[in-house]
């Protein structure tokens, strides 16, 4: 009997390394037909654009307002937010959303199935939650993001769709630049963006953790600037001035609105104003003109160097 049992038990795992094997050569070679997609970059959009958000607090309301300022006269949007909150959270009505009710709570709110089933949307703009080991393990993101894309496209079959590429908590075990650049290969780009099955349009992405990353590399190697001394003044503060590890301020908002105006827009960010409102209407704190000049070549360079963000190089 003993030896029956190991001999089944080897079989098991013959037979679960052999699927995980087809399954990573399909995997591989889905990843191949996106790459030969992405290598063409998409045509210029026409501007205005009408663009939906969907995700939670890393997207927050200054954001997504901000952008609209870049953008000018015209350009419209709308949003679903929540804490946290995964994108099988938003899709399946019997998970709650944490903070929704505080979140939507403005007029820029638009039920995300309704809207995305409307058609009414050039570019929609999905956000995993982070952990996103943690999303991807326990809320099964590479099932429910092309969802949300085959349900944008079957509202409007000319809709782009990104993927908005975030970053992980200051305090990261495993570094937070570290995690940024592994992330980007083995889980935002190797797994979620291999998970759309659109081979002919598909998914592009929204790098502002790539763009983060090497703003902070170039401005702590150069000691700081003016506005940024380190990573952390990109973050937000409470009222005793402690470092909230994962939300961002005023200043990484701004560089994250650069980063979504270029890929959205093709257009480069350079020479685009730095002074903005947030979303309640109170001025934002702005960058000095040298860091905000930075940020918007950072933003120019790193979208452009990426095929996955749509944006000739």
């Amino acid at each position: 009997m003993l030896r029956l049992g190991l001999v089944a038990s080897f079989l098991c795992l013959v037979g679960a390394a052999t699927a995980w094997g087809l399954w990573s050569r399909v995997q591989d070679t889905h990843l191949a037909e996106l790459e030969a997609a992405w290598a063409t970059p998409l045509p210029a959009p026409e501007l205005p654009l009408k663009v939906y958000h969907l995700g939670h607090s890393l997207v927050g309301r200054d954001m997504p307002a901000m952008l609209a300022q870049l953008a000018g006269d015209g350009h419209d949007y709308r949003m679903q937010l929540g804490w946290g909150t995964s994108l099988r959270e938003h899709w399946d009505p019997d998970l709650p959303i944490n903070g929704f009710e505080t979140e939507n709570a403005h007029d820029r709110f638009r039920d995300a199935r309704e809207a995305l089933a409307s058609g009414d949307f050039d570019a929609v703009v999905l956000t995993e939650m982070v952990e996103l080991r943690d999303a991807i393990r326990y809320h099964d993101s590479a099932t429910y993001l092309p969802l949300w894309a085959d349900l944008a496209r079957q509202g409007n079959p000319a809709v782009r769709v990104y993927l908005y590429e975030t970053w992980h908590r200051l305090d990261d075990p495993d570094g937070w630049l570290e995690r940024i650049d592994s992330d980007w290969r083995d889980n935002w780009r190797g797994t979620l963006l291999a998970a759309d099955g659109a081979s002919a349009m598909p998914m592009r992405v929204i790098p502002a953790g790539r763009v983060m990353a090497e703003f902070v590399r170039v401005v702590e190697a150069q000691g700081g600037t003016a506005t940024v001394s380190n990573r952390t003044d990109l973050f937000a503060r409470d009222a005793q001035g402690r470092i909230d590890p994962i939300h961002l301020g005023d200043l990484g908002a701004y560089l994250v609105a650069l980063t979504h105006y270029a890929v959205l827009t093709h257009r480069s960010p350079i020479g685009l104003p730095a002074a903005l409102l947030r979303a309640d209407g109170t001025p934002a704190q702005a960058p000095d003109p040298a860091t905000a000049r930075l940020m918007q070549e950072t933003v120019w360079q790193v979208v452009r160097s990426l095929p996955e963000t749509g944006v000739a190089p």
